[in-house]
């Protein structure tokens, strides 16, 4: 396979330093990048995907799924199904013509269970190619479990457990570590899970656990982490999300005791959907499949005596794209790229987001407060979606920062960490004795993740009051400790007029969250 080497948000930093312009202006898209798309023929569902371009967080430009059910019926007939077929066709012709007028570059022509089991799958096959002028790669089931599982590795940060791809025809199992050759692939899809027990729920499971009975995959490390991709088990937890009350609206890593989760399934397993708080939000095309999918998760989670859950929303697709870079961009941090994007894309300069990062991370040091891993990128990303607002009037800026964080498609970030980036900018525009209260999707982080993105927030405050949100400004303040232990915040005597009475009560609100008085002094 040929690795593509697309354009890191560092290139584009390096490209546009290079221009006339010292900033980055806003421009809706990043032009350096061509469109790649992915047609996703699936037992189910024909879906086109196009991206903004190639890049470790690719953006999507369009996205449109038909539910064509090629798979219907193929466990009676081994066929393709006539209707379905000529559905899928009509489809693909539309999704080609779309490729073609948005100029993509490149596209991925992906096909799955349905048309690799069919016997008239070939001449299907020659139909699409014939149809889109390219290549259609016909995935095997172990192909499958591994472009699934690198979905897993591209959408988490450092992920570490057993990947499950529940499709329409076929289910895949992967560890985390294992090459394509270790996957397993069952017929437990949704929609051949419903035909090949005749619409009894009771039968499907005994079919789910009679053909996992002999499938063995070893867990990588300790975790015991279960990843679930799929159309079917997204819906599936969103019900979860709704029985709970769960205050995100994001199903990305929305992680679950596998033991609670069963307990749910078992619910949905009955067949009572309509019964079930928020299924009204759920697709009357995928609802009658969602006992299938139940059942389905039951006796994986069962079998591999899973210890949690987490929800994907990166899958096939995005493992295949992943799959295109070089190792040097597959390696890049998902979270910092996408959100590197949007302060390219939104904010006034870009180059202040890379200045506030190295200066909050030293700040941080200075008064003593120690960061994890996670923590450190949570910060680096806040700098990042810092001034994506401020085109917003100052009423409606912390509003519109949340509204992204709450809605964008960042992936490599726990529910947590999107709660960090939430009190951060919540209390950057409207301050840390606001008597209006944050979203209630905060209560995620823990007391000390909530304390730490408060006072990167004071950090904001003051940085933002002494640059008004200029360049090169930023890397001569510095708060240090001094040898008899106070913190000073250091401003040279050229940029003494900054002080007054503003940046004073900045400076105040910061010493409050610390706990330490703060002194300003001229070097």
């Amino acid at each position: 396979m040929t690795h593509r080497k697309g354009l890191s948000i560092s290139a584009l930093l390096t490209r546009k330093k290079k221009s006339v312009q010292s900033n980055l202006e806003a421009q809706g898209r990043l032009r350096e990048r061509e469109p790649v798309a992915i047609i996703d023929i699936g037992s189910n569902s024909v879906r086109l995907v196009i991206y903004e371009g190639l890049s470790r967080s690719p953006s999507v430009l369009f996205n449109e799924k038909v539910l064509c059910g090629l798979g219907q019926g193929l466990a009676e007939t081994g066929k393709l199904d006539k209707v379905a077929r000529q559905r899928a066709l009509t489809s693909i012709r539309r999704f080609s013509q779309l490729c073609t007028q948005t100029e993509v570059g490149e596209l991925h022509v992906l096909a799955t269970a349905a048309a690799r089991e069919a016997d008239n799958g070939a001449k299907f096959i020659d139909e699409v190619e014939a149809i889109t002028q390219s290549s259609v790669k016909l995935l095997s089931g172990q192909m499958e479990a591994y472009y699934a599982c690198l979905g897993a590795v591209s959408g988490f940060d450092k992920p570490d457990g057993i990947v499950g791809d529940l499709g329409g025809g076929s289910m895949e199992l992967i560890s985390t570590d294992a090459d394509k050759q270790q996957a397993t692939t069952s017929p437990l899809g949704g929609l051949r899970l419903l035909e090949s027990s005749g619409s009894d729920l009771d039968k499907a499971e005994k079919i789910a656990r009679k053909e996992l009975q002999d499938i063995k995959i070893k867990w990588p490390g300790k975790s015991r982490c279960f990843y679930a991709i799929g159309g079917t088990w997204r819906n599936l937890a969103r019900l979860h999300m709704f029985a709970n009350d769960y205050p995100l609206d994001v199903v990305h890593d929305y992680t679950v005791k596998a033991k609670d989760y069963i307990e749910f399934c078992k619910r949905v397993a009955k067949g009572k959907t309509d019964e079930l708080k928020g299924i009204e939000e759920i697709s009357k095309n995928r609802q009658n499949l969602l006992p299938y999918g139940a059942i389905s998760m039951i006796a994986v989670l069962e079998h591999l005596k899973a210890k949690e859950v987490k929800m994907s929303a990166t899958g096939l697709r995005e493992g295949y794209l992943y799959s295109l870079l070089e190792e040097k961009m597959q390696k890049q941090d998902a979270l910092l790229e996408a959100t590197g994007e949007l302060a390219i894309l939104r904010s006034r300069s870009p180059q202040l987001s890379i200045e506030m990062a190295d200066w909050t991370g030293k700040a941080f040091s200075s008064i003593g407060i120690d960061e994890n891993r996670q923590e450190k990128r949570w910060r680096q990303a806040a700098c990042n979606l810092a001034d994506v607002s401020w085109r917003s009037s100052s009423d409606f800026r912390a509003e519109q920062s949340l509204g992204i964080i709450n809605n964008a498609g960042f992936n490599s970030i726990s529910h947590e960490g999107r709660a960090y980036l939430a009190i951060v900018n919540f209390h950057r525009y409207q301050g840390l004795g606001s008597k209006q209260q944050p979203p209630q999707y905060t209560r995620l982080a823990t007391e000390e993740t909530a304390k730490k993105a408060r006072l990167q927030a004071a950090f904001f405050r003051v940085l933002y009051i002494f640059s008004a949100g200029s360049e090169e400004i930023i890397p001569n303040l510095k708060l240090v400790r001094t040898a008899y232990g106070n913190l000073v915040f250091e401003i040279p005597k050229a940029l003494e007029a900054l002080v007054g009475e503003k940046p004073e009560n900045r400076l105040s609100h910061l010493s409050r969250e610390i706990g330490e008085e703060i002194t300003i002094g001229f070097v």
